[in-house]
């Protein structure tokens, strides 16, 4: 599911199989497009836990992963998070490094992404994003480059409370995934109530 313009309402349904193909899902492993980058966390040097992967124009992915249960998870570039991009990305400068790893830590099986409902008031706290697409923020403006005057652009809209499967975002928290102007990385950041 790739989102060319404009916020498009997204659920995450059970695969019931394990999902090999480079498709935008939450859980399960990654599947990964050139070498595996297993993002490490800053705190403990260990394997960040894998949220989901991402389609992208050109047949790329981006692959979410945060550090489960540790401080500062909420900071975009504090090294307890971190966006991949494949093919051609780059490893963000904060990560404290990459492993050669094909699985690792998850959030659980594998769900793929269907198109979702809007509410009553016709919005959604869960869609992909796009350019020009703007985050519904929780506390305030965050967007990664906004203040060099070189926004980036949304990825995904996570909201803990509608994924299907337990993600810390703090109480009742959104996730905020986006990708740099060149879309060579990316940033990752969550607000809660």
């Amino acid at each position: 599911m790739v989102v060319e313009s404009g916020p498009v309402p997204v659920e995450f349904v059970p695969a019931g199989r394990v999902v090999g193909e480079p498709v935008t899902k939450v859980g399960g492993q990654p599947v990964w497009l050139e070498s595996a980058q297993w993002p490490l966390s800053k705190d403990s040097g260990e394997p960040m836990e894998f949220i989901g992967q991402f389609e992208l124009p050109g047949d790329r992915l981006a692959y979410v992963f945060m550090t489960e249960n540790a401080p500062g998870t909420f900071v975009p570039d504090g090294g307890e998070n971190a966006v991949i991009v494949q093919p051609g990305g780059r490893v963000p400068a904060f990560v404290a490094g990459v492993r050669d790893l094909t699985s690792g830590p998850s959030l659980g099986d594998d769900h793929l992404a269907v198109p979702g409902k809007l509410d009553e008031d016709g919005e959604s706290w869960q869609f992909l994003g796009g350019p020009g697409v703007e985050p519904l923020w929780l506390q305030g403006e965050e967007t990664p480059g906004e203040e060099e005057g070189k926004p980036w652009d949304l990825l995904v809209q996570l909201d803990a409370t509608a994924m299907p499967v337990y993600v810390n975002f703090g109480d009742a928290g959104i996730g905020y995934a986006f990708l740099a102007p060149d879309g060579g990385e990316g940033r990752f950041l969550w607000q809660c109530t």
